[in-house]
């Protein structure tokens, strides 16, 4: 299996390489690459999504373009549990905290990352040993008018927030499908913000995530499966 120097022509190009790789463990994958698997994930964290960038040629690493820019396509690993459920929020990318001026939803890094993304769900739960975790089959995504339409409406209110000097106020709470997060190694690596009062602060650098149920619902419709009770109110509203 020859993964290096990958370039896709098209994004069928790109889907049927992620499609060859289901099935295999990421002791395979590792294995195939020549990349050390480390014994969990603990204090390796972004390990499956880089071997999978690794595998399938991404190039943009933590750039504010697509993974494969060339194609406008994101590609994002997520790990399920055996019923196809997202066991974690998915990050999409980081939240500037200063600078926003004249920043809207249609030039917003948000809606960069999500007009195309390369979904490949990965086996994620605890008891299954990180080496015997397996791909599973991919899906190419970008979101429908109601999707849009919530993701914008999250990203507004978020940003209106920052903007107001309200950050420190945030909580994942905030956003019906899109929230912000602290997104740093420790609480020592801080960057400006804007204060209440107008103020610059120093603070935790911040992420733009996907909530879990907004994800539930993108697998859930393209693998047909069934719904869980928790997401039937979006899913209600995503179908309306």
């Amino acid at each position: 299996m020859q993964f290096s120097h990958l370039y896709h022509e098209n994004e069928q190009s790109l889907l049927s390489k992620a499609k060859n790789l289901a099935g295999y463990t990421m002791a395979e994958l590792a294995y195939y690459t020549g990349i050390a698997i480390p014994k969990d994930l603990k204090n390796a964290k972004g390990w499956v999504g880089q071997l999978l960038e690794y595998c399938l040629g991404a190039n943009a690493g933590s750039k504010v373009e697509q993974d494969f820019a060339h194609l406008g396509i994101e590609l994002k690993t997520i790990p399920i549990n055996h019923y196809g459920k997202p066991l974690e929020t998915t990050f999409v990318c980081v939240a500037a905290l200063t600078g926003n001026s004249g920043v809207t939803w249609l030039s917003s890094h948000v809606r960069n990352k999500l007009s195309r993304v390369l979904w490949i769900p990965i086996e994620g739960e605890r008891q299954i040993p990180l080496a015997k975790r397996r791909v599973a089959s991919p899906l190419l995504w970008s979101p429908n008018t109601i999707e849009e339409q919530l993701l914008k409406r999250d990203w507004e209110e978020l940003m209106n927030m920052i903007v107001l000097g309200q950050v420190e106020s945030l909580t994942a709470s905030y956003g019906q499908v899109l929230q912000i997060r602290p997104k740093a190694a420790n609480n020592k690596s801080l960057t400006k913000g804007i204060g209440r009062h107008g103020q610059m602060i120093m603070t935790l650098p911040r992420g733009f995530y996907l909530k879990k149920n907004f994800t539930a619902l993108i697998l859930a419709h393209h693998f047909n499966l069934p719904l869980q009770s928790e997401d039937s109110l979006l899913n209600c509203q995503l179908i309306m």
